[in-house]
């Protein structure tokens, strides 16, 4: 299977980006994204279609499956997680790979997420005491668990940006399952936390629900925590 991958490079040291556009083949059918990236810079003395040595591709990667959200990047103008996305699913000879335009580029298809944590602690989203999550709060906790920070959500996102005071279903999710943890004698102060970077920013589009490399609840989400923060409303069972 030979393919034509257009990947943006970004030159860490003047950050002067460009189109690097690289014929490859590969033999396995069922190769994804992040092994095809492996292979490339594993290949001694590759080139480029103009004929240009190629410098190995700057990307990151960790557990390589769908747990970690590390290797998350925008594949044929989609967000999505490199070690899930299968070449022949693509249905194209050509990929472009580009990495996520939401957040400072280090180099090539690495980007610096900081700004996820750094909302999460003016948040302050930690527990002060032990959990104690009760049976009807279980699918809230389990659903707000499963977030894995890559930031996809926050691509398509049309109201979230860097700068704003709108976190996103990134600082979203983990914050549902806080308050699914928490007494509800201490939520008050998380209650204003979540109106201020959450509730009063979201502009519903949930764009974010069909990215989500983990397939989280996020409709489920908000309306329970819209009941709880906002409503002080009983909660609904999250969707199957």
């Amino acid at each position: 299977m030979e393919i034509r991958f257009n990947i943006l490079r970004t030159n860490r040291t003047v950050k002067a980006q460009y189109m690097q556009s690289i014929i490859y083949t590969i033999e396995d059918e069922n190769a994804t994204v992040a092994t095809a990236l492996s292979l490339m810079n594993e290949t001694a003395g590759l080139k480029d279609v103009d004929g240009n040595a190629v410098t190995p591709i700057v990307w990151e990667c960790s557990c390589l499956q769908k747990k970690c959200g590390a290797c998350a990047m925008v594949i044929n103008d989609h967000p999505a997680l490199a070690c899930s996305v299968r070449l022949r699913e693509l249905k194209k000879p050509e990929v472009t790979l580009k990495p996520l335009m939401k957040f400072p580029v280090v180099e090539d298809l690495m980007v610096d997420r900081t700004i996820l944590f750094e909302n999460l602690r003016e948040m302050k989203i930690w527990l002060k005491n032990e959990a104690r999550t009760e049976p009807v709060d279980y699918d809230m906790a389990y659903e707000g668990s499963r977030c894995l920070q890559c930031g996809c959500c926050l691509e398509v996102c049309p109201n979230f940006c860097p700068e704003g005071k709108f976190f996103g279903m990134a600082s979203f999710v983990p914050t549902a399952r806080l308050i699914s943890e928490m007494k509800k004698e201490q939520r008050e102060e998380i209650y204003k936390e979540y109106r201020k970077h959450i509730y009063e920013g979201c502009g519903k589009s949930l764009a974010c629900r069909k990215v989500c490399p983990a397939g989280i609840d996020i409709e489920g989400l908000l309306v329970n925590s819209n009941a709880m923060a906002i409503w002080k409303r009983g909660k609904r069972k999250l969707t199957e």
